[in-house]
């Protein structure tokens, strides 16, 4: 059986920099290391990291951590469950992916003009917060006249449309929480 193959990210964002490590770990001071917590900019993978000696990282600060030589990751330690967030990622996270999401507003506005039918019942727009068989059937009837050049565009031609970042930002959230069967956007 072939083994699935799981994306690399090649940056990353930090939420979190804990310079004295977690304030759960028990060993003494000097065999603590210091974390972070970052999400990848490209799967939204939560990865926790470690920096290099001596370097000291912000939240929002963007970080290479690809296979070439890093600058300020020393390694990965691994993928990161939502629950082993700190408060300060986890308050940070929706503004991040919302960033990431605005930033790279052509590849989303691309999920809504290429998005298929999963089943003869279920369609990858219903999988989006807030979006049902109605709004599903006006979205794929607007783009069968044109493709949608913008989250705004999109707005203006289906009625009623709930925000399509926030509806994104949402289903981002809920994959990351393991809550969804049929990932979209999150590679775990």
């Amino acid at each position: 059986m072939a083994e699935r193959h799981h994306p690399k990210e090649e940056y990353g964002i930090v939420l979190d920099f804990l310079q004295h490590g977690y304030p759960f770990d028990r060993r003494p001071s000097h065999r603590k290391t210091p974390i972070v917590q970052a999400i990848g900019k490209t799967y939204f993978t939560l990865l926790e990291l470690v920096p290099k000696q001596g370097i000291f990282l912000q939240p929002y600060e963007e970080i290479y951590i690809g296979p070439e030589k890093r600058d300020k990751i020393h390694h990965i330690t691994g993928k990161l469950p939502m629950g082993k967030l700190t408060a300060t990622a986890r308050a940070e996270l929706e503004h991040v992916i919302e960033e990431l999401i605005t930033k790279n507003e052509a590849r989303f506005v691309e999920f809504y003009n290429k998005a298929v039918p999963m089943t003869t019942r279920m369609h990858q727009l219903e999988l989006l917060p807030g979006l049902g068989k109605k709004h599903m059937k006006e979205i794929l009837d607007a783009r069968d006249e044109k493709l949608f050049e913008s989250f705004e565009d999109l707005r203006k031609r289906v009625k009623l449309m709930p925000d399509p970042c926030q509806a994104i930002m949402r289903r981002i959230i809920s994959e990351l929480e393991g809550n969804e069967k049929h990932p979209l956007f999150v590679d775990r």
